[in-house]
């Protein structure tokens, strides 16, 4: 992909200028307004050093987008983070949750740790960018062959996260303390009949041996270029990944009445699901949503099946509303099946919590963002009702999660293509500062924590 002459020289800008104000804030977004926090020592040492390796950075990012892998499959993909990371110096991990990899920086003299998640997988989506390194990949997801494409962004996450890490290698004799990083599969969810992603990371000690006392997320989005977003407290949604199958009677298409149709009640069902939100949900009391993306039934024109299939998720705020749908949703699946003599099962396949920014971590760490990008740069936002399993680190330790607009400049969000579309773009000239942004948080935090500041760049350090 060639950058636009106006994109070159505003990655040169961005790069150079810690404070520079990429984007101006929307008028539905709260902003973080006043004066740029004061510049650190190493501030402008990460600017240089994610300029140094940004051309690798959007090279890894090609190669990934190219060769996209789904949950659970992600095999190439860590084997090459894996070889980047022994490669850089660090002690590197492999095989958590089955393809995930975990690895270490240890400064040179000892303090608190850090750990940042990238996720890998990528999405049954069939690519409709074009682009000269465009995915072209196939395969079987639950069954069913399909597009294979980085709809979310992960090639961007797994890229700018192997950036910071030789960004920080290289300023190890800054470091008080210790960088994990982790690089985690599945956080799409995994196939059916399989687990995965980031509560089997958990499950195998991921955040063990050593603890992090924090941990931090960071995901592209198709908003303003070069802002970064975030919520104090509950910022996505918990989900419950839902599956329904109606059993009826088959029989032919022109005789219906000697079978029961589980299209017909499928389709019932689907429309009366949709009353569980719209007239059955205090609405006010928080966020929900419950949506049906998947129904499977037949292979013949004119023969009626015996069965119907369907997936759907349910996104919500407030675990009372949750349990109250969860409940609704069997009832009202299981009573309009019996209404035409047939039967309804309700499964909840996976669930994950409401993704918490913990609120003391939130407010230590904002300054942070505003100055890889300027204070006018940094927005609040509302609730989202995306999902994701970075809840499960920020229910051990506290967790800080932040979005990063990677649309064109002058681009707005509204008609672009949002994350898990087929036309998904992630502008390049972003990357470097999500780099920047994982460094100057890691640093930040690192130099908080222990209570002093870091050596001066250059300066000599002892253990």
């Amino acid at each position: 992909m060639r950058l636009s002459r106006y994109s070159v020289l505003l990655l040169t800008a961005i790069l150079t200028s810690p404070s520079l104000v990429v984007a101006a804030p929307r008028a539905s977004d709260s902003s973080a307004r006043g004066a740029a926090p004061a510049p650190r020592l190493y501030d402008a040492e990460i600017a240089r050093r994610a300029a140094e390796v940004n051309a690798d950075v959007i090279a890894w990012r090609r190669d990934l987008h190219q060769n996209p892998e789904l949950s659970n499959r992600v095999f190439r993909t860590s084997k090459i983070v894996a070889e980047k990371l022994a490669a850089m110096g660090l002690e590197v991990r492999t095989g958590v949750a089955k393809t995930g990899v975990v690895a270490l920086l240890r400064g040179v003299r000892p303090g608190p740790v850090v750990a940042l998640r990238a996720d890998m997988d990528a999405l049954p989506v069939t690519e409709e960018v074009d682009l000269p390194f465009a995915s072209k990949a196939r395969g079987s997801y639950n069954g069913q062959e399909v597009g294979v494409m980085h709809a979310c962004g992960h090639d961007a996450h797994t890229a700018m996260l192997l950036g910071a890490a030789r960004v920080l290698a290289a300023m190890r004799p800054q470091l008080r303390g210790t960088v994990k990083f982790i690089f985690q599969p599945c956080e799409e969810g995994a196939p059916n009949g399989e687990t995965g992603g980031a509560s089997v990371m958990v499950e195998e000690g991921v955040l063990r041996d050593p603890e992090p006392g924090a941990i931090f997320g960071m995901h592209v989005t198709n908003t303003d270029f070069g802002t970064l977003s975030y919520r104090p407290e509950g910022e996505l949604a918990a989900s419950d990944r839902l599956r329904i199958v109606v059993r009826g009677v088959q029989t032919h298409g022109g005789r219906p009445w000697e079978g029961i149709d589980p299209i017909v009640v499928g389709s019932q069902i689907v429309l009366g699901l949709q009353t569980i939100v719209s007239r059955q949900s205090d609405i006010t009391l928080a966020p929900v949503v419950l949506s049906i993306g998947s129904i499977h039934g037949g292979v013949r024109n004119n023969i009626i099946p015996d069965s119907l299939v369907m997936e759907g998720t349910l996104r919500t705020y407030d675990p009372a509303m949750r349990d109250s749908i969860v409940g609704r949703i069997h009832r009202t699946a299981e009573d309009i099946a019996a209404s035409a003599g047939a039967r309804a099962r309700v499964e909840i396949l996976d669930s994950n919590p409401v993704t918490w920014n913990d609120p003391a971590l939130t407010a230590r760490m904002a300054p942070s963002l505003a100055r890889v990008v300027g204070p006018r740069a940094v927005r609040v936002v509302r609730p989202r009702t995306y999902s994701e399993d970075f809840a499960y680190y920020s229910r051990q330790i506290p967790g800080f999660y932040v979005f990063l607009g990677v649309n064109p400049p002058g681009t707005p969000e509204e008609g672009s293509a949002p994350n898990h579309s087929p036309r998904f773009f992630v502008d390049e000239s972003a990357l470097a500062l999500g780099v920047r942004t994982w460094c100057t948080l890691a640093l930040d935090y690192l130099t908080t924590a222990s209570g002093s500041a870091p050596p001066a760049p250059g300066s000599s350090a002892r253990r």
